[in-house]
């Protein structure tokens, strides 16, 4: 059986690898990974806007990994609309790079699972073989964070390389075109980080549950035995 120790090290890792899987599902659910504002181009040519006048021509837009909605502003108004991401839009983006994220994502949701069961054998008893014990918990806790960083990578290559907001935002636009104005990374973005983050704490935790700290020990008196104590 583990030490007190252990067992707490162990509880509080399988702890963490539990609250980055449901980081990690409620971020892939949530449309809230970017937001960012829209200038109808089109329309604020038309009419040669100056600056006063261009907030009539400003929209916003916010998506996220399957779902998002825009307010489209070209003069006459806002205009709401929502949209997926799959199945239509996703042949205008870059479909292999979008999909990767989302398996990136789905991998990640997988290993974490993973740890959450090693942490827990490890906090119940001392497995014999070595990839269930600490170095195996290190592993998935590396393997899932490090497919975490690999999606929120390839996210903001896709934002930031292949113009994934102006994509989405320009989608079915026959008349008019969509400028980016100003786009923000949102609160589904940094959860993910967040989980990263916990799979690195996670691993923290396990080095420090392999320290062997030393015991502290009582002197015992020494008993002196003699003739005397014999005899009686």
């Amino acid at each position: 059986m583990p030490g007190c120790f252990k067992k707490t090290i162990f509880a509080l890792a399988s702890l963490i690898s539990f609250v980055s899987f449901i980081l990690i599902v409620v971020a892939m659910g949530t449309p809230k990974w970017m937001t960012g504002k829209i200038l109808c181009k089109t329309g604020a040519d038309l009419v040669n806007a100056t600056d006063p006048e261009l907030v009539k021509f400003i929209g916003e837009i916010y998506y996220g990994l399957f779902r998002g909605g825009k307010i489209r502003q070209c003069g006459l108004g806002g205009r709401r609309s929502k949209f997926t991401i799959f199945p239509h839009m996703v042949k205008k983006l870059n479909t292999g790079l979008h999909v990767m994220i989302i398996m990136f994502l789905c991998v990640a949701i997988f290993f974490s699972l993973v740890s959450f069961g090693f942490c827990i054998l490890n906090a119940i008893k001392v497995p014999y073989r070595a990839i269930k014990g600490p170095a195996g918990v290190s592993l998935w806790n590396f393997l899932a964070g490090g497919f975490v960083v690999l999606a929120v990578t390839s996210f903001m290559a896709a934002v930031k390389l292949h113009h994934l907001t102006e994509r989405i935002a320009n989608f079915r636009e026959n008349v008019f075109q969509f400028v980016i104005l100003e786009e923000y990374f949102e609160d589904c973005f940094w959860i993910c980080v967040a989980s990263a983050t916990a799979h690195a704490v996670n691993l923290l935790l396990i080095a420090i549950s392999g320290i062997n700290f030393p015991k502290i020990k009582t002197k015992t008196e020494e008993v002196n035995v003699t003739a005397e104590d014999i005899m009686y």
